[in-house]
């Protein structure tokens, strides 16, 4: 099952409390204090792991505390620290604390913030030693272990975003070019959560394409599931914005505007990035819908491409385009770091 937010509760553990002892050995007088000090609690960790894909183990646990430090001892013998507890979430995770402020943005593996900090171990009597007070019957308790009520979003890492009104055909092609297998059936609603299929094409050239849900007229408000659609959106690299152009789809060229302006009501960045027109079904298509549509994307200056995923039609000239802009962004985006 696929789920991308949960709240979950972690707790670090408590330090170990401090001894009170006095060393008492034969033929050694006057030994003095030897209390040792508390060890620290555990810290907890939030881990990015690229095997995971969804935050759905964490319907199942929800709270998850480190173990405390134990308690000092005798003979100046401090207490273990507790140890670390790492917990792992997918790659695209962004925790949030209570007050909704962003903790962290794990959108590299292996990546690893600190979500709650181990408590201090106390300090044992032989810390309280002076010249003048020799035998002190003092010794600290250990630092409670920080607790924190947390919330976690999932945002998919995709290169290539397939964005569409519900049953434009985005399953139907993901399908096509690689080995994601979501459900395709001729009504809208179909896909209810995202799909991520690995796409490789010419020279080896690999990306990740993500299918998200269809996207309805006020989405970006909210409606539906919109919200929940439109997170994912925000990852990508590249969209590609699929049109129905059949005789039973909705207006194309409303479609498209349709698209355009949910994605503008949500971040107007979406809108900055490399995208093309996508004028599906063509096996079925209307000419004069596809004309319309394709005359709305040259006003927009943004490419456009008539493709049949049950076809293969217009996939190659798709799909080189895709790889080639993703290649161009790519070497922008090293340009840009150095």
């Amino acid at each position: 099952m696929f789920v991308d937010v949960v709240e979950i509760v972690v707790k670090a553990g408590d330090g170990g409390d401090g001894c009170v002892s006095f060393r008492r050995e034969k033929y050694v007088p006057k030994g003095g204090p030897d209390g040792g000090d508390g060890g620290r609690g555990g810290h907890v960790f939030l881990v990015a792991d690229p095997h995971l894909n969804t935050l759905y183990p964490f319907t199942f646990q929800r709270r998850f505390e480190a173990p405390r430090g134990q308690h000092g001892r005798g003979k100046n013998q401090t207490g273990r620290d507790g140890s670390d507890l790492y917990v792992r979430v997918p790659v695209g995770t962004v925790v949030y604390d209570e007050a909704g402020r962003v903790i962290a943005d794990l959108s590299e593996p292996g990546q690893t913030v600190l979500v709650a900090r181990g408590g201090r171990g106390g300090r044992g009597n032989a810390r309280f030693a002076t010249p003048t007070h020799q035998a002190p019957y003092i010794a600290e308790p250990g630092e409670p272990g920080e607790q924190r009520r947390l919330r976690l979003e999932l945002k998919l890492l995709a290169d290539v975003g397939l964005v569409g009104l519900p049953n434009a055909g985005k399953s139907t092609l993901i399908a096509a070019v690689s080995s994601a297998k979501p459900k395709i059936a001729p009504y809208p609603f179909t896909t209810t959560v995202p799909h991520l299929g690995v796409v490789f094409w010419k020279h080896y050239r690999r990306f990740v394409m993500a299918d998200i849900p269809g996207i309805i007229e006020g989405a970006a408000q909210g409606r539906g599931l919109g919200l929940q659609f439109l997170r994912h959106i925000e990852r990508t690299r590249l969209l590609l914005l699929l049109v129905d152009c059949s005789e039973w789809a909705p207006d194309p060229v409303q479609a498209y505007q349709t698209l355009l302006r949910e994605m503008r009501a949500y971040t107007p960045a979406l809108l900055e990035r490399p995208r093309a027109v996508v004028a599906t079904k063509q096996d079925i298509a209307v000419p004069d819908r596809v004309e319309r549509l394709a005359a709305a994307a040259a006003q927009d200056q943004t490419p456009f491409f008539v493709i049949s995923a049950r076809t293969g039609a217009g996939l190659e000239s798709l799909m080189d385009w895709v790889a080639e802009t993703l290649h161009q962004t790519a070497e922008m985006a090293l340009v840009v770091r150095a």
